[in-house]
């Protein structure tokens, strides 16, 4: 079955939940730090979205989507932990777009996959709000990050060096 645009999705489930956010049309970007200042927002307050393959452990291979605050680098080693793997490293492109349905730069800190754990850590969370791509790059949302985690449910591990 086709499913919607990866944007339309996001809306959707926003406006069904009753969440408060608001679009925002810019130029396309999909750097973290390029972005921020095109939406005028803190880059702490961005929501960087990573998927990532974990190998090892007991589930064998999974993707991850991590999300942590736009000026902070992921700990790969702390992804690996938290999920009981091996290893952890970043999706290939291929792979990313496929699962997520987004071109890279533009993955929204929400799941469609039933194959792609989502996790945050928590330091993105000391914000009212927080802002990302939303499935395009000339798209962005700013989103009450109350509404996002009660909605996207994401598990809250310590991921970013």
């Amino acid at each position: 079955m086709n499913q919607p645009p990866v944007f339309e999705r996001i809306v959707d489930v926003l406006t069904r939940e009753k969440a408060r956010f608001r679009v925002i049309e810019h130029e396309p970007e999909g750097r973290s730090d390029r972005i921020s200042v095109i939406r005028g927002n803190m880059p702490d307050q961005a929501a960087k979205a990573m998927v990532l393959d974990l190998k090892g452990g007991g589930n064998g291979r999974q993707h991850v989507l991590a999300i942590l605050p736009g000026s902070r680098k992921l700990d790969f080693a702390a992804v690996a932990r938290h999920f009981g793997a091996r290893k952890c490293g970043f999706a290939s492109p291929e792979t990313a777009e496929r699962i997520t349905g987004c071109a890279m730069g533009s993955v929204p800190p929400f799941s469609f996959h039933e194959a792609l754990a989502l996790v945050v850590d928590p330091d993105l969370l000391a914000h009212a709000t927080i802002f990302f791509n939303a499935g395009r790059l000339d798209r962005s949302m700013e989103v009450d990050t109350a509404d996002w985690l009660r909605i996207a449910r994401p598990a809250q591990a310590k991921i970013a060096g």
